[in-house]
């Protein structure tokens, strides 16, 4: 068997601030190097000024809890409306690619609005049923393998199942859905990307989100969904979105509906899919938390929140700065970019006692993974939290022994905290 990779977060020592770089993302495949960079930020410079290869200008890396919290909640001062993250992008971009994330103010919560009760306690619960049923025929198919990628049989393929169910498309383009989602949100990594966000060739695809041809395929099923559901009385998430008005009162244009299908594409997957991929990881480098979970499975829905801090699935978001503000003692010029390390933040020795354990017994976990009091607050936390619960609720129970079974590869990216592959061998109960 081979030996467990570093567990998240584990700093052996500091890292010198003069060999921070969070912009080369060659230091976010370790699954060690970010932690040691956003320790010695935190201690050394929690408002860090990062250099960046042109075309990019630089930006200032917010690393500690409480200011993260005051970036989130402050959009007048800190605005998504330059776009959330590092690329930076001229105004025809903007009116081209901008999405729910990139809105502020009254469009952003109209937008938001469509589909903020399908993502309520109400609709959620309703799921509860269809979730437990579901995890059991993901789980069942694994665990019968005996030795397989639970990123493969488990992590993408339990969210991704629940994502067609919400846009009610049919099962057999769920592959479909988790490349595309590899191929965009992995624009930086060589095994995913069509074409590397930072090479010559992206300048072509300048105008798709994320810089990636794979948008165009998204737009293109998107679009005919939206055909054959405009004018009816469906109630998946497509149907919304084509039928219903914004409270605003203006309707979704052809390139709003292309670039909130895409969203809802992207994050239905990947964040959930990388939280139970953190989380497995963390009871395989930490049997003793494994046992208590399996010893006293009511410590479970505690534990959820543990995994997402743990996790931390996506690693920043940017914000830009609307006017000259001070924050943490350095002064931040109008237009530069700001960027909230969220997952800094999860490990912040003024918030979460030893926050280098991971601990299923967490009290008050008070984790960014989110957002911190943001309008953007992440519209389908309770889903997350609900598929994550679920998940290991049915899991544990049927686990005698699990062990790794091979090497941990990680996604070359700044910006969402991916696990490729984790090559698992279980034993049943």
């Amino acid at each position: 068997m081979p030996s467990t990779p570093p567990a998240s977060g584990a700093i052996d020592e500091p890292l010198p601030l003069d060999q921070v770089d969070l912009a080369d993302l060659d230091n976010f495949t370790d699954g060690v190097t970010p932690w040691r960079m956003f320790h010695t930020l935190r201690h050394q410079d929690p408002v860090h000024w990062q250099p960046e290869e042109a075309p990019n200008s630089g930006f200032w890396a917010v690393t500690r809890h409480a200011d993260i919290a005051r970036v989130d909640r402050d959009a007048e001062t800190f605005t998504s409306t330059r776009f959330v993250n590092l690329e930076e992008v001229d105004d025809d971009q903007i009116k081209k690619r901008a999405s729910i994330l990139e809105l502020d103010g009254v469009r952003h919560r109209a937008l938001r609005s469509i589909l903020q009760r399908q993502f309520g306690a109400g609709v959620i619960n309703s799921y509860a049923d269809f979730l437990r049923g579901l995890t059991a025929t993901t789980l069942d198919a694994a665990l019968a393998k005996g030795r397989f990628d639970f990123v493969k049989e488990v992590s993408a393929d339990f969210p991704i199942n629940v994502l067609a169910r919400l846009l009610d498309v049919p099962p057999e383009d769920n592959q479909q859905l988790i490349d595309w989602g590899n191929r965009i949100i992995g624009n930086t990594d060589p095994d995913y990307a069509d074409v590397l966000l930072h090479s010559a060739e992206s300048e072509k695809y300048r105008d798709l989100p994320f810089r990636s041809p794979a948008s165009l395929e998204v737009f293109a099923y998107g679009r005919e969904l939206a055909r054959q559901r405009r004018g009816g009385a469906g109630t998946d998430l497509v149907s919304r979105l084509v039928n219903e008005t914004p409270r605003d009162g203006v309707p979704l244009s052809p390139q709003d509906f292309d670039n909130y299908f895409l969203l809802l594409v992207v994050a239905g997957n990947e964040t959930t899919r990388h939280t139970i991929s953190h989380s497995m990881l963390a009871l395989l480098q930490h049997p003793e938390q494994l046992a208590r979970l399996q010893q006293d499975p009511s410590l479970i829905p505690g534990a959820v929140e543990e995994f997402l801090r743990w996790a931390s699935p996506v690693y920043h978001f940017r914000r830009t700065a609307t006017r000259d503000v001070e924050l943490g003692g350095r002064r931040i010029r109008e237009g530069e970019k700001v960027v909230m390390w969220f997952a800094s933040g999860n490990r912040d020795e003024e918030v979460f006692g030893n926050p280098y354990d991971f601990d299923v017994t967490r009290r008050d976990n008070d984790h960014v993974t989110f957002g911190k009091g943001s309008p953007h607050l992440c519209l389908g936390n309770l889903l997350a939290r609900t598929e994550i619960r679920i998940m290991f609720e049915e899991l544990i129970p049927r686990l005698a022994g699990i062990e790794l079974a091979g090497d941990v590869p990680r996604v070359r990216s700044n910006f969402v905290n991916g696990i490729k592959r984790l090559p698992v061998e279980v034993t049943l109960a």
